[in-house]
């Protein structure tokens, strides 16, 4: 396929469809002194875009709305969603607006001013939390995880005013296969509009389901299984990788089985189930160990919103019962190919190895990303030195190396397997913050560095090894706020 520039990249407005009550149009917002921060080259490609022909100039101004994009039609959506679990009945884009959609792809620029949602904020990003959204949705695509993504990023001299003081304010240009969320769904219900309703799920089966498209009979039930299982197999890639999204809300959560809206989230750094990432989570609603429970909970509310459109309510409410059972099933399937063995041939014993394990890791305040690279290392004296409690972490292993040899592994092979789904690098809370502060200062080298790391998690990065290492004491699992 031939590669295009922006200019002759032609977006649609499909969304544009639906009655005006669910959209407006907007208008972008500039920052002063806008500069190029970095592209993402990775998804450059893969949109087929001419990178190399493309000039900073030019992606500076599309960020900062001097230009637009061929047939773009800004404009904001509008949805509900339940926040902490207290029901919110209008939320909608306030800091984000819509493009228009390319190749499957939803263009969205973040930080790009006020919308008619913004409700009393300004729609300003700053360049922390646009940093840490940009280069950990390429970080998760890496993994494996399903995500949405970011083309660009732009830094400023634009003041924005945060925790009681000035930023400097920035914009992404994120993209996704669907910005419809849960609390879409919620809000079109409020409306008591069938006929909307109806609408909504046939954009989203077109959109990201189009196998369902003529199916004639159970359409939207099967559709809503569809995202209980997708939703399941995300959940379980985030528990497996230690991910904590921070602010599981059901206007936070897609209808696409995608992470979005990335605000104080973290990866585990030390093990511990019961950690929280979002300091404004007193109650620990969205802790890691949480993140099951609240994914089916989430389900439960857009098993409601839909339930208009359902033939037979039982048969869907079987489907939503079914969550924790397939949730399970994906994660310890993951949790066995993180270990090296085949699920198939000891299925339980595993799970007991798996759970054991866990215990360990929180008790002897293991580094939970680095234990997993290091088991494949063969080495207990170095998985060792990671364990403030010794003693159990040698039962373990002994245990596990029983299994692996009952399962007749070949350890080369398996290792060899281990590092590829077993990162050398996730991008902890810490190494954020060290591009971070080089960014406001207009250093952008690490920035551009990190982009390489996350795409390529699993591959040496030899100038970076000390972020390989357990993460410091005094950083271990900070709690970030949502501005972060």
């Amino acid at each position: 396929m031939k590669k295009i520039t922006l200019q002759q990249l032609k977006v649609e407005n499909s969304f544009l469809e639906f009655d005006e009550q669910y959209y407006d149009f907007s208008t972008i917002s500039s920052l002063n002194g806008a500069k190029l921060a970095s592209f993402n080259k990775y998804l450059a490609e893969q949109l087929q875009l001419d990178h190399k022909n493309i000039k900073d100039d030019e992606i500076v101004d599309i960020l900062n709305g001097k230009k637009l994009l061929n047939n773009s039609k800004p404009y904001a959506m509008v949805y509900a969603g339940h926040q902490f679990g207290y029901f919110v009945p209008q939320l909608g884009d306030g800091r984000a607006i819509n493009i228009g959609s390319y190749d499957g792809w939803h263009f969205q620029l973040k930080g790009s001013g006020i919308t008619k949602y913004s409700r009393h904020g300004d729609g300003k990003a700053v360049l922390r939390s646009s940093i840490r959204e940009y280069l950990m949705s390429e970080a998760m695509y890496g993994l494996g995880i399903p995500t949405t993504r970011a083309l660009a990023i732009i830094s400023s001299d634009h003041p924005v005013y945060r925790d009681m003081e000035f930023e400097k304010g920035a914009i992404v240009l994120r993209v996704s296969p669907s910005w419809i969320r849960i609390g879409t769904f919620e809000y079109f219900y409020l409306k008591r509009n069938r006929k909307d309703l109806n609408q909504l799920a046939n954009y989203v089966i077109k959109q990201n389901y189009p196998h369902l498209i003529d199916k004639e009979k159970h359409k939207y039930e099967t559709l809503f299984f569809e995202i209980v299982d997708g939703t399941a197999n995300l959940i379980a890639k985030w528990m497996a990788y230690g991910f904590m999204h921070g602010v599981m809300n059901t206007d936070n959560m897609s209808v696409a089985s995608v992470t979005i809206d990335y605000g104080p989230f973290a990866f585990m750094d030390r093990f511990d189930a019961g950690t929280i990432c979002n300091h404004t989570d007193k109650e620990g609603r969205y802790s890691y160990e949480n993140q099951p429970l609240i994914a089916q909970w989430n389900l439960h509310s857009l098993y409601n919103a839909m339930k208009p459109l359902f033939e037979d309510e039982e048969k869907a409410n079987e489907y939503l019962q079914m969550f924790m059972s397939l949730y399970k099933h994906y994660y310890y399937e993951l949790m066995n190919k993180k270990l090296g063995l085949d699920s198939q041939k000891s299925g339980n014993s595993n799970k007991k190895l798996i759970q054991d394990l866990l215990k360990i890791l929180q008790g002897s305040q293991v580094d939970y990303t680095v234990f997993f690279r290091r088991l494949s290392s063969n080495d207990d004296e170095q998985i060792l030195q990671l364990c403030k409690y010794k003693e159990p972490m040698k039962q373990w292993l002994k245990e596990y190396k029983n299994i692996r040899d009952n399962q007749g592994l070949d350890f080369e092979k398996i290792a060899s397997n281990m590092n590829k789904i077993n990162p050398k690098y996730v991008l902890k809370n810490y190494i954020l913050q060290e591009a971070i502060d080089k960014a406001n200062k207009d250093d952008f080298s690490l920035l551009n560095d990190l982009l390489d790391i996350a795409h390529t998690p699993f591959e040496e990065h030899p100038n970076f090894e000390h972020y390989a290492q357990p993460t410091p004491q005094n950083v271990n699992n900070l709690r970030l706020s949502c501005s972060s």
